[in-house]
């Protein structure tokens, strides 16, 4: 897939360490934020986009609460945002920031090729949503694309979606259990399947308070009152039709 994105200037501006705060330029760089809970994530993006003269890196954040407060006060034009954070999902880090503010575009960057993270991505408001296997500069280019207003989706995310719809598959996605933090969605399965909380911290190799915690969590999340219902919640919205 290919899009028209607008040519990059070559000339570079006198000061390489530049931030969200600079104005009065003829073509103003393309501020970017970057999310990753990976320290040398976002320190590989950097040294990508130190070469290019019309991207610039203005903001990091490596949890999904931070991410949030961060892109308020830099106002970022696209935003790198990791799909799993350590303290909840990037996509919904996504569906708020794009509340607050419209005109930020957000590329979803992830390890895994996940149709169902990749249609609740788009619900949140992603723009594009690439794999972390993708060299650099392609990923250059992909900023750049959803920067000028461009949607764009990775080739083996897309085959995965069409494989499923050939199949005759309609998927199911529930934006309440995006919310969940990868090790929330482990403490839910084992409480579906029966598991007590203290059951839940020998298994994880948790504090029994710790998992109480992370359940009161999931319960808010998904908008339930007890564990019951957050067992039938997932039973309802995680099978696909016709299986």
């Amino acid at each position: 897939m290919r899009c028209s994105t607008r040519r990059p200037s070559r000339e570079r501006l006198s000061e390489p360490d530049r931030s969200c705060d600079d104005e009065a330029m003829s073509a103003p760089p393309l501020r970017v934020m970057l999310v990753d809970d990976h320290q040398v994530v976002r320190d590989g993006i950097k040294l990508l986009v130190a070469e290019a003269s019309d991207v610039v890196v203005c903001a990091e954040a490596s949890s999904a609460r931070e991410a949030v407060a961060v892109a308020a006060r830099a106002l970022p034009d696209v935003i790198v945002m990791d799909v799993r954070l350590s303290d909840g999902s990037g996509i919904e880090a996504t569906r708020d920031i794009r509340a607050a503010r419209p005109q930020t575009s957000v590329l979803m960057l992830t390890s895994f090729a996940d149709d169902a993270a990749l249609f609740a991505s788009i619900m949140a408001g992603a723009a594009g949503y690439v794999l972390k296997q993708i060299n650099g500069a392609e990923l250059i280019w992909a900023i750049r694309a959803v920067g000028a207003g461009q949607s764009l989706l990775d080739p083996a995310v897309t085959k995965a979606v069409l494989e499923r719809l050939r199949r005759g598959k309609q998927l199911v996605v529930d934006e309440r259990l995006a919310r969940l933090s990868p090790q929330e969605e482990r403490i839910l399965g084992l409480v579906a399947g029966g598991r007590t909380n203290g059951q839940i911290a020998v298994e994880l190799g948790l504090a029994e308070k710790t998992v109480k915690n992370y359940v009161s969590s999931i319960l808010a999340k998904l908008e339930v009152a007890r564990r019951a219902e957050a067992a039938a919640y997932l039973a309802r919205h995680t099978t696909l039709p016709g299986t």
